[in-house]
């Protein structure tokens, strides 16, 4: 007998351009199903589970559907709890009050985890019971995937935000560090060399949480750099990291230091702009140094969606419905690439992607660790699509006549 009751579908962790095109996938494909009575969203995520905070979208049209899916950020908001044992009590009196026998959760590494303990205690509880974890972020630090949708469209922003940071840098020169988001992995950083076209473009410098961060190391290649250019341009992951693994980050940070429902200390109370331009400017004499901090802006900017990500976003909603309806099993959805490009779509357990972090492969860092190579402009591009490209002046100079 097939499983029959009611889907639920929620959105955790931080919103991205894409998420949403998740979240219509999975409601449009369950619609489909006999087994389905109706199609649930929970308002911000597992809190609103607990606090039986529903929308009903068996009764939302396609056509609003098609365009909340275009839309970025999270339709159904958000959340940032993690359940423990009372939580998940608490969640499967909702779940059984409401017959919800399917429940689709879309989020990253965190969401994941969150659904694997969700999903431990139907089995513990004999509830009959069908979870699936809908990957998003756009770090793409989830384990056992090629990429994470969201990541495609956040790369696609940080690229071109540097092509203005570099114009403007070579306008007017001077040093130039724009921090970008990335605990642990440097995936988003990296991407803001994709848009270099002349070989004096920037980033001319990238550091990343892969690999040890060195002060003394670091205004040496700043010197070095500024000596051929008479300018710099450097991406800093926010997660970089000392050599005893410490962020650097969390040095400027005041004792009271916050910490997030995961454990995670908040690294944007941090200016770690603030603190690496100052001792630019403190040990190198350059007296033109700013800084910049992306914050949220890479995750639901409207004005550059990758066609690529909007697409898999969708498929991993879609097949979420099909994995746990048609073929009644667990686990998280995860993006494979095959051949040049294309991608097809798989079910890993929950336990094998839960609390893990996937990071830069070390092929995609250079040998001195302040660079990407050419092996990650190639893993990249596909997932980007087409980026905005800037052009020079190529008129020829005028010869000069009083040379005062």
């Amino acid at each position: 007998m097939k499983l029959k009751g009611n889907v639920l579908v929620a959105q955790g962790g931080g919103p991205t351009a894409v998420i949403n095109q998740s979240l219509v996938g999975a409601v449009l494909e369950s619609r489909k199903f006999v087994e389905v009575n109706r199609v649930y969203g929970a308002i911000h995520g597992v809190r609103g589970i607990i606090d039986e905070e529903f929308l009903d979208l068996t009764q939302e049209t396609t056509h609003n559907l098609e365009q909340v899916a275009k839309t970025p950020s999270s339709a159904l908001f958000s959340t940032r709890d993690k359940p423990d044992e009372k939580y998940c009590e608490n969640i499967f009196k909702v779940f059984k009050a409401h017959n919800i026998r399917y429940f689709f959760y879309i989020g990253g590494n965190d969401s994941a985890n969150t659904v694997e303990i969700v999903n431990r205690y139907a089995s513990e509880s004999d509830y009959e019971f069908r979870a699936i974890h809908i990957p998003k972020t756009i770090d793409n630090d989830i384990y056992l995937n090629d990429h994470t949708p969201g990541y495609g469209s956040a790369a696609k922003y940080v690229a071109q935000a540097f092509v203005g940071i570099n114009l403007d840098n070579r306008a007017l020169p001077g040093v130039h560090i724009g921090v970008v988001m990335g605990r642990d992995a440097g995936f988003l950083t990296a991407a803001s060399s994709l848009a270099k076209k002349y070989p004096d473009d920037g980033p001319h410098l990238i550091y990343l949480p892969e690999r040890v961060f060195d002060k003394e190391e670091f205004l040496k290649d700043v010197k070095k750099v500024y000596k051929k250019y008479n300018r710099c341009v450097i991406a800093v992951s926010e997660g970089i990291k000392d050599k005893e693994g410490n962020p650097i980050a969390s040095s400027i940070i005041n004792s009271k230091k916050e910490i997030d429902s995961h454990g995670n200390i908040l690294l944007s109370q941090s200016n770690l702009g603030s603190l690496l331009s100052n001792y630019i400017k403190n040990n190198l004499n350059i007296k033109r140094v700013r800084s910049d901090t992306f914050g949220y802006l890479q995750r639901s900017f409207a004005g550059c969606v990758s066609d690529v990500d909007q697409h898999e976003a969708r498929e991993v909603g879609e097949k979420a419905a099909q994995f746990a309806i048609w073929h009644e099993v667990n686990g998280s959805i995860t993006i494979n690439r095959i051949g040049n490009y294309s991608v097809d779509y798989r079910l890993a357990r929950l336990k094998d992607v839960a609390n893990k972090t996937k990071v830069m492969d070390a092929k995609f860092i250079n040998s001195k660790g302040n660079n990407i190579t050419t092996s990650f402009i190639n893993y990249v591009k596909p997932l980007v699509g087409d980026i905005y490209e800037s052009q020079r002046l190529i008129a020829p100079t005028v010869k000069k006549i009083l040379k005062i």
